[in-house]
């Protein structure tokens, strides 16, 4: 039985409610009360604020009250409400009561900012509610009323449409019912000018466009200024660029001419442009209210110019009554289709012969009488006109003698001995090279010892016999092609120059090996690659020496340069094997220096500034080689390398990869991988880009990071695959940076596309770089753990001597050594800047004399003597 029932209650917004629910129910005192269930339009409210009292008012009936409250009425809380009791397995309702609110109106749609193009229809929307109903809406623009209440278009929701607006302004609405007046917020709705049209080039030349267009309309605000952009030229829109360029549209990097042009007249010159290159031209217009819509792409293409060099390598060769001429297609731009080749000859007594060739190298001229001489040059053409002429050449012929033969023919005299000349010649440098031969093979030496300084340089032994075939000739055994061996010009090095010292290091496929290469009445001292993989083919000597030929091209203070490239024959082999020649780098590779700097004889303290140095130079030399399309495919710090000034230099990519047991996991039987260092993608699929690259970049990161530790310590190589598919990566190195750990981290994200490219790894680090404090002079800090209860490890990695060593001071300087305490037992050597060099370097490198001294200040750790030149060595 439900006595009592909720009402129904009409409150307004913020206000208290409250509902009242009364049940009897029959049982007697032992039997619990029936609990008391709210809903609001038939859904159960489970966390409404109720209160409920249950009352014996019989010995076998209850009555039981239940009050819902709410504190602050909200419009959600308008609806009809019910209380609800269990009785068994029947739910008994009570009669609906209701909460209905009256107040202001409130929007729940009201006018927006926005931009719209001059002149062009739009419409605005405004939704009001009451309670109570009905509400209408009136529309002000600027503060001035645009309808009335009695007009249709007041009956919210309400939408008030525009045919065309050329001023901007501000929109608001006002919502009215009998409780009063609400207003909405204010959109302001700013008029620009209309996309700019007619876009044109009224005159186009080799190197310029006059354009034009038609500015767009701008309402009440005149058109100011134009931007006039141009693209690159050759990237078709209609590929793969065509999103990007529509997604940075605004971006000024991709642009090569960029400019505001005042209007009017609304023309512009565009200059400095490539002869018949292919550009695209778009236009924005600005009022005082903003710019226009871009208008869109326009293609021009500039005319076509001359080439900018004659051809190159003519030459013309005599056979018989004939002269064949030759040359090449000019070098650096065309500057439009080349459609042939113009050669202008003359000889004594006649006038000039001008000859088009097409597009053939070659001409031949027949001589049908006696000439002294051909003089002729040559020009390459397009459809704008002829390009510069070769300087003119003259081919001198010696006329035929007379008709009857003389007694002694001094032609064949001549013949005749140049043939035994050069007969005497090969005689002679063949038993040369015999006996140079002999010596090398049966005494085992290629040179005397040299002095130096009083001392023995370098004694070479020479380690196998050569063939001393020329460059040329070889290539020619080969069948390498003309255009190749052209390319290979100053690539190839004799193997006659190159002599080999001692072994540097062994890999599986090939070592390393110290040597001297005379060049040009020089000797430069070289590391010098052999390789143990032989080729097999034509094929593949091709690609080996056409890779050789593109890495010669490099150049960059952080990436290895190629010095040449020579062929050593071995006779129980069909193709030469190759030898790569490179730089001879002092401190060796990247990686054995961060490891003996840590756990050497004579561990040195690498501060945070020079190893983000060693990053920053990599990234360098990364950059250049992805710029140059050229994927590394074995980035770690054992493949970099360490010269004289201690910069970084990119190595062991492309002709020749070092091997090292531990390093690499063999997948199958045919190739060494190094799995550490490989991006994961690369170890599911064996793809390679630069991308990978990037991975394997942020690995060696870590390893300069943790000064020479091997990656993923404890889990073994067949197992890494899986240990990042799960997640997995390097954890931050303890000295490691939060802004370098980030940078390493971004390099190992599992989609290649989002991982940094090598510019921006290099410009973080760069400015990473900058942001770091400057080292101590150019000094380094040297630590020294001092214990006065215990003879614990030094930085050094020795113990105190026990006993007292008298101290000692150092001269050259009126001064002494100065000590910083860092913290407790721990101290830093400050040597003076003029004596102390490098920490590696020897007690002989410092150029300061020790004394001994016994006296030192009282505040100074005593250190012991055999400590301390362990620390300057």
């Amino acid at each position: 039985l439900c006595p009592h029932y909720p009402a129904i209650v009409i409150s307004s917004l913020g206000k208290s409610v409250k509902l009242d629910c009364t049940l009897k129910a029959t049982g007697s005192e032992e039997d619990d009360p029936p609990d008391v269930l709210w809903l609001r339009d038939a859904v159960p409210l489970q966390y409404a604020d109720t209160n409920q009292f249950q009352v014996l008012t019989g010995s076998n009936s209850w009555t039981i009250m239940s009050t819902l409250s709410i504190e602050k009425v909200e419009l959600s809380d308008m609806g009809h409400y019910q209380c609800a009791v269990l009785s068994g397995s029947h739910q008994i309702l009570s009669k609906e009561g209701s909460i209905q609110l009256e107040g202001l109106p409130h929007f729940s749609v009201e006018p927006h900012h926005m931009s719209v193009v001059a002149n062009v229809s739009l419409s605005l929307s405004c939704v009001a509610h009451g309670p109570p109903e009905p509400v209408s809406v009136i529309w002000l623009q600027d503060g001035v009323p645009l309808n009335k209440l009695t007009d249709p278009v007041a009956l919210s929701p309400s939408t008030l449409n525009l045919t065309g607006l050329n001023r901007t302004s501000t929109f608001s609405c006002e919502a009215h019912n009998r409780k009063g007046v609400a207003t909405s917020g204010s959109g302001t709705i700013t008029v620009l000018p209309s996309q700019p049209h007619n876009l044109r080039a009224v005159e186009i030349t080799q190197t310029s466009f006059h354009l034009s267009w038609q500015p767009g309309f701008g309402g009440d605000y005149p058109i100011m200024r134009c931007s006039v952009q141009v693209r690159p030229p050759e990237i078709n829109l209609r590929g793969k660029y065509h999103n990007w360029l529509k997604n940075h549209s605004s971006c000024p990097d991709m642009m090569i001419h960029n400019q505001n042009v005042n209007i009017p007249p609304a023309n512009h010159f565009i200059r400095d442009l490539e002869p018949h290159s292919l550009y695209a031209v778009r236009v924005a217009c600005h009022s005082s209210q903003g710019p226009s819509d871009w208008s869109p792409w326009v293609e021009l293409r500039t005319k076509e110019g001359v080439p900018d060099n004659p051809p190159v390598n003519v030459t013309a060769v005599l056979n018989g009554t004939e002269v064949l001429m030759t040359w090449e297609e000019p070098p650096g731009k065309l500057n439009g289709e080349l459609q042939g080749y113009m050669v202008e000859y003359s000889t004594p007594g006649t006038q000039q012969l001008l000859v088009d060739t097409g597009l053939d190298t070659e001409l031949l001229i027949n001589l049908t009488v006696p000439l002294s001489n051909v003089s002729f040059r040559v020009c390459a053409y397009t459809g704008a006109g002829q390009g510069p002429w070769t300087p003119t050449q003259t081919l001198t012929l010696i006329a035929p003698g007379p008709t009857s033969p003389p007694a002694f023919s001094w032609h064949w005299w001549y013949v005749v001995m140049a043939i035994a000349g050069a007969v005497s010649i090969a005689v002679f440098m063949a038993v040369y090279v015999a006996k140079l031969r002999r010596k090398e093979t049966r005494f085992g030496e290629a040179f005397e010892p040299m002095m130096e300084s009083g001392e023995l340089v370098v004694r070479y032994r020479a380690r196998r016999t050569y063939s001393r075939r020329t460059t040329e000739a070889t290539l020619n055994s080969l069948g390498i092609s003309d255009e190749l061996k052209q390319k290979l010009q100053d690539v190839m090095v004799d193997r006659h120059k190159l002599t080999l010292g001692k072994t540097l290091g062994e890999g599986e496929f090939g070592s390393v090996m110290e040597g001297l290469l005379t060049h040009e009445e020089s000797v430069l001292k070289v590391a010098v690659k052999t390789m143990k993989i032989a080729i097999c083919t034509r094929s593949e000597m091709e690609d080996f020496l056409r890779e050789a030929a593109c890495m010669k091209e490099f150049d960059h203070p952080n990436v290895m340069r190629l010095l040449g490239v020579c062929l050593q024959t071995v006779e129980s082999e069909g193709y030469p094997s190759p030898v790569v020649i490179l730089p001879y780098m002092k401190h060796g590779d990247l990686h054995s220096y961060l490891l003996y700097s840590r756990l050497g004889d004579c561990p040195v303290y690498l501060p945070s500034q020079m190893l983000v140095k060693f990053m920053t130079d990599i990234a360098r030399g990364m950059e250049y080689l992805s710029n140059k399309n050229f994927i590394h495919r074995d980035l770690a710090a054992r493949n970099c390398m360490l010269n004289e000034n201690m910069n970084v230099c990119v190595a062991d990519f492309g002709l020749s990869k070092k091997i090292y047991n531990g390093d690499y996991y063999r997948q199958g039987r045919i190739s060494k991988m190094p799995v550490k260092w490989i991006a994961i993608e690369s170890l599911a699929d064996r793809v390679y880009t630069t991308k990978s690259d990037v991975w394997s970049f942020g690995v060696t990161m870590w390893e300069i990071a943790t000064r020479g530790q091997t990656p993923y310590p404890g889990v073994e190589n067949s197992e890494i695959y899986d240990y990042l598919r799960q997640g997995n990566r390097l954890k931050q190195p303890p000295d490691c940076l939060d802004s370098i750990y980030s940078l390493m981290f971004s390099c190992w994200l599992l989609s290649p596309k989002d991982r940094p490219s090598f510019e921006s790894l290099r410009c973080e680090l760069e400015k990473a770089l900058e942001d770091l404090p400057d080292t101590q002079d150019p000094d380094e800090i040297l630590y020294v753990n001092m214990d006065e209860s215990s003879m614990e490890l030094g930085a050094v990695g020795g113990r105190d001597p026990t006993g007292g060593a008298p101290p000692l001071c150092l001269k050259g300087l009126d001064s002494v050594t100065t000590v910083e305490v860092h913290h407790p037992n721990r101290y830093v050597l400050c040597p003076q800047h003029e004596t102390n060099r490098a920490l590696s370097d020897s007690l002989e490198s410092l150029d300061m004399p020790v004394c001994f001294s016994n006296k030192l200040p009282a505040q100074l750790p005593v250190i012991s003597k055999g400590l301390f030149f362990k620390l300057l060595s």
